[in-house]
């Protein structure tokens, strides 16, 4: 059955994890977006990052290569230690646009170099902020009223809206949310509230054979996240200020990723409404993973599962396949050969990664992997793991 060129929608929030969706098991916090997409298409019970860290990682997503291949290996924001996108790597925005994609990018950006391959843009500079946000649109640098995750979808409608309708689309949205310091839209302040949200089963680690993940601190919920917290309650013991902090943070979590899934509807809703959504392949992902307590740690980087496994589903109804589960792995380098694919265009030999138009069609080529890759490389530290070892 020959099926014409979709749209293509790349979602991808920030230190999100599937502990964080209700497709995936979420009992507390509910997501019925991220769901839609789920129940009409594929979700990958077992996706990783190839680093968990946010340029790298977002480089991999753009070209389908590991860090040494395309360039990009920390977040340095030394002047002189910037890294660039290896200019002899192709990113897919840049070949959908060559085979006449009309290319956005909006939202979290986080890789120092102007963006390539897009006809339109609107990023925050570096980080960005929740609140009243600076972006970047087309080179000028503008500052809106307003919060980064209502913001940013605004700004992802404007451009869908803007779109000639004979040619189809790629936008890549972005989310700011939920990184830290987890602040939330005004609106869901209060959410979960009047619940108490249960810490993870090793919350309590005492690393007794693991002396490095002792000495962490940097990662630890009772010493460095205490200090994000200026309402933290005085006169309380250890415990309880450990506790304390581990509800603040969860929820708040909570509260970003809900604004999320609720900016995501409105996308949603407006592909249905602009009859785009049976033509428009969605895929919905994450950065990297995150601890959520586990360990005691916030953060990611070690290589545990915690901090490199991530959500991904995706749609296309054209497919014809609906509430399809899949617990083959797949890396987030396999995102850009995806797209190509679906968008018939050839996918360069330097790519890494490969399609999981299979899989979303419902099962995987045989042969296909049984391990993963991953590596961390910070200072004199570099790990490297695969299959099992990863999960450490």
């Amino acid at each position: 059955m020959s099926i014409p060129r979709p749209n293509v929608l790349f979602v991808m929030t920030d230190d999100q994890t599937i502990r964080e969706m209700s497709c995936y098991g979420s009992e507390t916090l509910q997501t019925p977006n991220m769901d839609r997409i789920a129940r009409a298409g594929t979700r990958f019970n077992y996706c990783f990052a190839t680093n968990a860290l946010c340029a790298p990682s977002r480089a991999t997503v753009l070209t389908g290569c590991f860090s040494h291949i395309h360039g990009i290996y920390g977040n340095s924001e030394q002047a002189d230690a910037i890294e660039v996108l290896n200019p002899d790597i192709s990113t897919f925005p840049e070949l959908l646009q060559k085979a006449g994609y009309q290319t956005g990018l909006v939202g979290k950006y986080h890789i120092r170099q102007d963006p390539r391959g897009f006809d339109y843009q609107a990023i925050h500079p570096g980080q960005g902020d929740y609140f009243d946000p600076v972006f970047i649109e087309n080179g000028i640098e503008m500052k809106m009223q307003g919060y980064a995750t209502d913001i940013t979808t605004d700004l992802a409608l404007n451009f869908l809206e803007s779109t000639d309708r004979s040619r189809p689309f790629c936008l890549v949205y972005q989310f700011k949310a939920p990184h830290r310091p987890f602040s939330p839209a005004t609106r869901h302040k209060d959410m979960f509230n009047e619940i108490e949200i249960p810490v993870p089963k090793t919350f309590n680690d005492d690393y007794a054979t693991r002396h490095i993940a002792e000495l962490s601190e940097d990662m630890r919920f009772d010493i460095s996240l205490a200090r994000d917290y200026e309402d933290l309650p005085q006169g309380i013991n250890k415990e309880e200020r450990k506790h304390w902090i581990y509800q603040r943070f969860i929820k708040d979590r909570f509260r970003t990723i809900y604004g999320v899934d609720e900016n995501l509807g409105r996308v949603l809703d407006y592909l249905g409404e602009q009859g785009l959504e049976d033509d428009t392949l969605i895929l919905y992902t994450s950065d990297h993973g995150y601890f959520l307590g586990d360990h005691g740690w916030y953060d990611k980087r070690f290589m545990y599962e915690p901090s490199i496994r991530i959500p991904l589903v995706t749609r296309y109804p054209r497919l014809g396949v609906s509430e399809n589960v899949m617990d083959d792995m797949v890396m987030n380098i396999d995102f850009a050969p995806t797209i190509l694919d679906f968008a018939d265009v050839s996918i360069p030999d330097k790519m890494q990664g490969c399609s999981l138009r299979p899989l979303m069609e419902g099962s995987a080529p045989e042969g296909w992997r049984s391990s993963i890759y991953y590596a961390y490389y910070e200072n004199s530290w570099e790990l490297h793991g695969k299959g099992d070892e990863a999960m450490a």
